[in-house]
C-alpha cells in the first residue's frame, strides 16, 4: 500500500480543510471531551382521578338532577303538585296573540243524546271589557267557534225546553297556540243536566216559578276550569321529558365521577340545565355547575406512579 493510502486523522488536516468543512456544516468541531449530564425533570401525565373540587360539583349536580326529576314527576301528575295543567296553559295564554283560539265540542242531554239548536254563548274579559259570541248547535249537537282570545272564558249552554230557558254555565280555559301551530284548539263536550235538576234550583228573583233556570258550575271551577284533554296530555308528556333528562344527566354525572372526565361532567351540567324545575331551580343550579367546571384545577402525576397503579390492578 502506497503512502497516499495511509489514513489521516482529523487533527492532521490542514487548517484550510477544517475551515471548509465547518463552513459547509455550520458546526465547529468541539475542542474538549464530550460529557453527558442528567436533570431532575420527571415525566408526568394528567391524573385520571377527578379533583376533589370536581367531585363536589358532581355531588351538587346529583342534587340538581333530583330537583329536575321531581319537577318532571310533578308535571306527570296533573291532579297534584305545585303546578297544574290549567295553570301551565293559562300562563301560556297570557302572552298568546288575540283571536288565535278555536273552541268546539258537542252538547248532549242527560241521556247522552245530541242536543240540536242549543245556544253556546261564550264571553271573556278583554282588558276590562267583556266580549261575547254565540253559535247554535247542529243536528249532531256539535258547535265550533273561531277567532276567540286564548285564556279564561265563561261558556253558557242555553236550552229551550218545557217553556223554560235552562242555562248551564261553566268556566273554560281556551288553549293558546302550541309550538309551531298558529291556532290553539280547545275541544270540550258538555252534558246538560235534566229538566228535573234545573227545576230543583231556586229562582234568582226568589219566585216559586221562573222562566230562566240556572245551574252555575263556575264557583266550583274557579281554581281548575274545564280545559282541553289534549293540552293536559302535552303537559304530562313534558313531565316525562323532564324526568328523562334528569335520569340521563344523572348517568353522565356518575360516569364523570368514575372516569374523572371534566368534559363529561360539563355535559351533565348542560343536560341538568334543561331539567328546569319549579321556579327554575334546576335551571339556575345547572348554570352554576357548568361555570364551576371551568374552575377545576388540573392535576398531574408521575408516569412511574401510573405504572405502579396499573401493576397493582
Amino acid at each position: 500500500m502506497g503512502e497516499s493510502d495511509k489514513p489521516v486523522s482529523f487533527n492532521e488536516l490542514e487548517p484550510e480543510a477544517v475551515d471548509y468543512i465547518d463552513e459547509l456544516t455550520g458546526l465547529s468541531e468541539p475542542k474538549g471531551d464530550l460529557m453527558f449530564s442528567s436533570s431532575n425533570t420527571i415525566l408526568t401525565m394528567p391524573d385520571p382521578k377527578m379533583h376533589s373540587m370536581g367531585q363536589a360539583i358532581a355531588i351538587f349536580l346529583l342534587f340538581t338532577c333530583l330537583l329536575g326529576f321531581l319537577n318532571g314527576l310533578d308535571y306527570a301528575s296533573p291532579n297534584s303538585g305545585l303546578v297544574r295543567p290549567d295553570e301551565f296553559v293559562y300562563r301560556l295564554s297570557l302572552t298568546a296573540p288575540e283571536e288565535t283560539a278555536t273552541f268546539r265540542g258537542v252538547v248532549y242531554d242527560d241521556e247522552q243524546q245530541p242536543l240540536e239548536n242549543a245556544t253556546v254563548y261564550v264571553s271573556w274579559d278583554d282588558d276590562g271589557m267583556w266580549n261575547s259570541t254565540e253559535v247554535q248547535t247542529g243536528g249532531d249537537g256539535s258547535f265550533s267557534l273561531e277567532r276567540l282570545d286564548p285564556g279564561l272564558a265563561r261558556v253558557d249552554i242555553i236550552v229551550e225546553r218545557d217553556n223554560h230557558r235552562d242555562v248551564y254555565a261553566n268556566r273554560v280555559l281556551l288553549s293558546p297556540p302550541a309550538m309551531i301551530e298558529p291556532i290553539g284548539f280547545t275541544t270540550i263536550d258538555f252534558t246538560i243536566p235534566s229538566s228535573e235538576d234545573f227545576a230543583a234550583q231556586p229562582c234568582t228573583n226568589g219566585a216559586d216559578e221562573c222562566e230562566i233556570r240556572n245551574i252555575d258550575m263556575t264557583p266550583e271551577q274557579m281554581d281548575h276550569p274545564l280545559m282541553d284533554a289534549g293540552a293536559a296530555g302535552i303537559y304530562i308528556t313534558i313531565g316525562f321529558a323532564f324526568m328523562g333528562l334528569a335520569l340521563i344527566s344523572t348517568g353522565f354525572t356518575l360516569w364523570a365521577m368514575n372516569s374523572g372526565s371534566i368534559a363529561i361532567l360539563r355535559t351533565a351540567s348542560v343536560l341538568s340545565f334543561f331539567g328546569m324545575g319549579h321556579y327554575y331551580a334546576a335551571c339556575c343550579f345547572g348554570i352554576v355547575a357548568f361555570l364551576l367546571t371551568f374552575a377545576v384545577p388540573k392535576r398531574y402525576i408521575p408516569v412511574e406512579e401510573v405504572s405502579q397503579r396499573s401493576g397493582q390492578l
